[in-house]
C-alpha cells in the first residue's frame, strides 16, 4: 500500500508539473526528473521502514504509526531541501510542493483505512498476538480485563503463569485463563509457552522471579523470535509522561508529573477564544434557526440556564438550548424510579420530558452549541470533563474530585467513548485520565473525534 501510495504522489507529482514533456532536467545539474522521481519513490519507501512504521506492535492502535509515517516523510523532503542547496540544485519548488502533502495525506489516509479492516478482524478475534501472562494473580486479572477490553490493540491473552503462587482456582473464575505453572524457573515458562502456542509473553506487576532469571527467560524468547513486554503496575498514564533511563543496567522508568500551569494555560486559553469566537459566527444562522424551532414547537424561554460547578468548585451558569418542557425540574422527582443512568447520574433513554425538537437537538449535541458564550466568556473549555451539578460534586468521592482541577468542557474524552452508554465508574475514569495527561494535541484530536460522534449520535439521550 505503501509502494502505490508513493508511486501515485510521485508520478502525479511530474505530470502535474512538467505534463508529458521530454526529460525536464534538474536546474544545476545534468540529471532527469524521471530519475530523480524514481529514486526519490524508492527512498520514501524505504524510510518508512527505517522509521519503523510498519513494526507490527504499533499496527492497528495508537497514534505512533502516523508520527513515524509523517516523521519519516518530512525528514525525507527536509533532506532533497538541505542537498538542494548544499548543492546548489534548483529543484522545482511545484514539484516538491505537490509529491509532498499529497504522498503524506495518501499515506496516512492509506494506514487508516488498512487500520479499519484490521480492526474488523480483531474484533472476529483474527490478526492477534497471542499472550502468555506472568505475574501475581491479581495483576494478571487486571491485565487480562484490559487487554479484552482493547481488542483493537492486538494482544489476546489465551493462559497465564504465576511464579511463586499457591492458590490459582481464584484466578482460572475470574479470567477464564487456564494457570500453566507456578514454579519460578525459565525452562517451566518455556514449556508453558509452547504448550500454549503463544507468540508473545507479557511479564505484568507482582511476578516472583529472580531479575537474572527473567534476563535468561528474555535471551530464550529471543532465540525463539517470541516477543517480551513488560507491563508494570501504572493505568491510565498518557505515553509523554512516561520516559525511561538506563541506571547500572537497570531501565527506570519516569513518570512526570501533570501540569497546567503558566503557557500551557495560557496556550489552552487562546485556543479556546479562537475557535469558540469562530464557531460563534460559523454556527450564529444554525442557532437562530434552532430558537426558531423551539420557540414554535413549545411554549417557554428558548434557552436553559443550569447551575454547573466549573474548575476548583466555582460555579457559573451553564447555556443549553432548551429540549425538554418548562416544568421539566418540577417532575424529575416522579421519574427518579426510572432512572436509566450511574452513579450520580440522572439519564433515561426516553424521557417523557423532552419535546419532539428537543430530541433532535439532543440526538446531534445541537442544544449544546450556546455553551460556545460560557467558553468565551472563559467558565468553560472546548475539551476537559463534563460539567457536573452541584448535587453530584456533593456525592463525590475524594479521588472523583480531581476532575475540578480543570474547567469542564463542551467535549472530552467521555463524548466521544460513548457519551450516556457509558458506566459511571468509566465516566469517572476518562475525565481522570483528562485531567492527569491533557496536552495541547490531545484536545485536537479529541475535537476531531467529537464530529464523528456528533454526526453518528451514538449514546446521546
Amino acid at each position: 500500500m505503501d509502494a502505490l501510495v508513493i508511486t501515485w504522489a510521485v508520478v502525479g507529482a511530474y505530470l502535474v508539473r512538467f505534463g508529458l514533456e521530454n526529460e525536464p532536467i534538474v536546474a544545476g545539474r545534468e540529471f532527469s526528473y524521471l530519475w530523480f522521481s524514481v529514486g526519490l519513490g524508492i527512498t520514501w519507501w524505504l524510510m518508512l521502514g527505517a522509521w519503523s512504521s510498519r513494526q507490527s506492535r504499533i499496527l492497528g492502535a495508537g497514534a505512533d504509526e502516523y508520527k513515524r509515517v509523517a516523521a519519516a516523510s518530512l525528514w525525507l523532503f527536509g533532506l532533497v531541501a538541505i542537498f538542494s542547496y548544499v548543492l546548489r540544485i534548483e529543484t522545482a519548488r511545484g514539484y516538491v510542493g505537490i509529491a509532498l502533502p499529497v504522498g503524506l495525506t495518501g499515506l496516512l489516509l492509506a494506514r487508516w483505512l488498512l487500520r479499519q479492516h484490521l480492526n474488523v478482524r480483531r474484533q472476529r478475534g483474527s490478526s492477534m498476538s497471542r499472550l502468555l501472562l506472568l505475574g501475581g494473580p491479581a495483576a494478571i486479572a487486571h491485565l487480562a480485563r484490559s487487554l479484552r477490553g482493547a481488542q483493537h490493540a492486538g494482544y489476546l491473552p489465551v493462559a497465564a503463569y504465576s511464579p511463586g503462587g499457591s492458590t490459582t482456582l481464584h484466578l482460572e473464575n475470574e479470567t477464564g485463563l487456564e494457570i500453566l505453572g507456578t514454579s519460578p524457573n525459565a525452562a517451566s515458562i518455556l514449556e508453558a509457552i509452547e504448550e500454549c502456542n503463544a507468540d508473545t509473553v507479557a511479564i505484568s506487576a507482582g511476578v516472583q522471579l529472580h531479575p537474572q532469571t527473567i534476563r535468561h527467560l528474555g535471551w530464550e524468547l529471543a532465540a525463539r523470535n517470541i516477543g517480551l513486554i513488560m507491563a508494570p503496575a501504572l493505568t491510565d498514564i498518557a505515553g509523554p509522561r512516561i520516559h525511561t533511563q538506563q541506571v547500572a543496567g537497570l531501565p527506570l522508568i519516569h513518570v512526570t508529573t501533570p501540569s497546567l500551569e503558566g503557557g500551557q494555560r495560557v496556550a489552552k486559553r487562546l485556543f479556546d477564544l479562537v475557535v469558540s469566537g469562530g464557531l460563534i459566527i460559523l454556527t450564529s444562522p444554525l442557532m437562530l434557526l434552532t430558537a426558531a424551532l423551539i420557540k414554535s414547537d413549545s411554549k417557554g424561554p428558548v434557552l436553559f440556564q443550569q447551575e454547573r460547578v466549573g474548575i476548583e468548585g466555582l460555579h457559573f451558569r451553564m447555556l443549553k438550548f432548551r429540549s425538554m418542557v418548562v416544568d421539566a425540574e418540577n417532575r424529575l422527582g416522579g421519574l427518579t424510579e426510572k432512572n436509566e443512568g450511574h452513579g450520580v447520574l440522572f439519564k433515561m433513554k426516553n424521557d417523557p420530558r423532552v419535546t419532539r425538537v428537543g430530541a433532535i437537538l439532543r440526538k446531534y449535541s445541537l442544544d449544546e452549541l450556546p455553551q460556545l458564550f460560557n467558553i468565551f466568556g472563559g467558565s468553560m473549555s472546548l475539551v476537559g470533563p463534563r460539567p457536573p451539578l452541584p448535587t453530584e460534586v456533593a456525592a463525590y468521592e475524594h479521588d472523583v474530585r480531581r476532575r475540578l482541577l480543570v474547567k469542564p468542557g463542551l467535549t472530552g474524552l467521555w463524548q466521544v467513548s460513548g457519551r450516556s452508554n457509558l458506566s459511571w465508574q468509566d465516566s469517572v475514569r476518562l475525565d481522570l485520565y483528562y485531567v492527569e495527561n491533557w496536552s495541547l494535541a490531545g484536545d485536537l484530536v479529541i475535537l476531531l473525534r467529537t464530529v464523528r460522534a456528533v454526526f453518528l449520535g451514538t449514546g446521546a439521550y
